[in-house]
């Protein structure tokens, strides 16, 4: 029987407690303990899942192979570069850093270790992504927005790379082509930094992309739409559903119309096609993805890289909207 990867979690917080769960419930993995500074959040997790409570970063890093950094933004490599000199493989939630610089030392310290780090880009592991990555194969105009409530936690940060850096990774990784021009406007409401965005991507290639996110809005909202000149895709990640219309079924339905097969009128045989989506929870495909990487010692899906190009992007526009403002 293949050893158990031994998993801890770094902030116990209103996402990290979903990272233990998942740890205690997962084939493959234990849920070796938690490292939280508030005594009573920890008290309460460790008696929800019988996990023990490390005192020290260092004390984690010594009983884990691998952990989920779970903690705010600014204190990412403040918590990662202890556990990447113990030699532990780690999840940190996206972004990765809070600037290019500390994700270098990241990096440099996943190197220098022999360390997999992966980015907690979690729609990389929803199926709505799993489709759009079979489907959308050149993309010429991708339309993404992503709402969200006002909370506290999260505003370290802007809302660029607190909710559209999602949509950032997303977009990289189906447009595959270098950003030529970068146009985008933000403004703060209730926090220090931008509670909405927009931003417009052109890509090298000819593709654009708008992206908007909000944490203004009284509902949650994380829908995408794909043009390309066979199909438009219209997604939602939150419900995990969509629909497609292709080229060809356009063509055909003209035909059929042109010879009488259908009314004038006749809306019904529109040919949209709804799609068959085999729903599952992100955060946990992602962690058993992130434990298959540990176990077999494989680069993960979404690795150090691609999240330092999406800091890198979602920092650009956090810039160009703040030096608007001055």
């Amino acid at each position: 029987m293949a050893k158990k990867i031994a998993c801890g979690v770094a902030g116990v917080g209103s996402l990290g407690q979903h990272h233990a769960r998942i740890y205690a419930e997962l084939k493959g993995a234990e849920l070796a303990g938690i490292y939280e500074e508030s005594d009573a959040r920890a008290a309460e997790i460790c008696a929800r899942f019988s996990c023990r409570r490390f005192a020290t970063l260092d004390e984690l890093g010594e009983a884990c192979d691998a952990i989920s950094v779970v903690v705010p933004t600014d204190r990412h490599a403040a918590v990662a570069l202890p556990l990447l000199r113990r030699g532990c493989h780690l999840l940190i939630e996206k972004p990765i850093c809070a600037s290019l610089e500390e994700a270098e030392q990241v990096l440099a310290a996943a190197r220098q270790h022999g360390c997999l780090v992966q980015v907690g880009h979690v729609e990389h592991f929803n199926p709505v992504m799993t489709f759009l990555e079979k489907e959308a194969d050149h993309p010429q105009y991708i339309t993404a927005e992503r709402l969200a409530p006002y909370q506290t936690r999260g505003t370290e940060v802007g809302v660029v790379l607190d909710l559209m850096i999602h949509d950032i990774g997303i977009v990289l990784a189906l447009v595959k082509s270098p950003i030529a021009r970068i146009d985008s406007v933000g403004i703060n409401v209730l926090s220090k930094s931008e509670d909405i965005a927009n931003a417009r991507l052109q890509f090298e290639n000819g593709c654009v992309a708008n992206l908007s996110a909000s944490r203004m809005s009284l509902q949650k909202s994380r829908e995408i739409r794909i043009f390309q000149n066979d199909a438009y895709l219209s997604l939602d990640f939150m419900n995990q559903k969509g629909h497609l219309i292709r080229k060809g079924d356009i063509v055909a339905y003209g035909l059929k119309m042109k010879i009488g097969l259908i009314k004038a009128g006749d809306t019904s045989s529109v040919p949209v096609r709804e799609i068959p989506i085999e729903k599952g929870e992100p955060l946990a495909l992602e962690l058993a993805h992130f434990v298959e990487s540990v176990a077999e010692a494989k680069q993960p899906k979404v690795g150090a890289a691609l999240g330092k190009s999406a800091l890198e992007v979602a920092i650009a526009i956090t810039e160009q909207i703040r030096n608007a403002k001055r």
